[in-house]
């Protein structure tokens, strides 16, 4: 599994992230994959609503053995894949995220930045 200090991204309270350890495909594809995950808040103002569901907590961070995977927008993922060979539409949010390799293509700075990004984004 990639390596990632989560500690040393400013803005993410560590305290209320969960994380689950998953396996994705079968037999020899099969694969274990780290979630992060943050509780959402808004429930309570939707709760009451008839198309409310409570999806639990979203997902903003996947670790995988040479990958990590964040939320992103559509535009700043088009950005990144034209200026990255590393950047590849992510496996585990599809069109909405992206799949990095851990390739040095993107600094320390750039990908704390990404994963505060998809944090914030998870949180909405």
């Amino acid at each position: 599994m990639m390596e990632f200090d989560l500690t040393k991204v400013s803005g993410i309270d560590t305290s209320i992230v969960l994380s689950e350890k998953m396996t994705v495909g079968e037999g020899d594809d099969a694969e274990e994959i780290l979630v992060y995950k943050v509780p959402v808040d808004d429930t309570a103002d939707k709760a009451d609503s008839v198309d409310f569901v409570d999806e639990g907590p979203r997902a903003f961070l996947v670790l995988r053995k040479n990958t990590l995977e964040v939320r992103t927008d559509r535009k700043l993922l088009n950005l990144l894949r034209e200026k990255y060979e590393s950047v590849m539409e992510s496996r585990y949010f599809g069109r909405g995220g992206i799949e990095i390799v851990n390739s040095g293509q993107l600094t320390d700075e750039e990908i704390c930045d990404l994963v505060r990004l998809s944090y914030d984004m998870s949180r909405e």
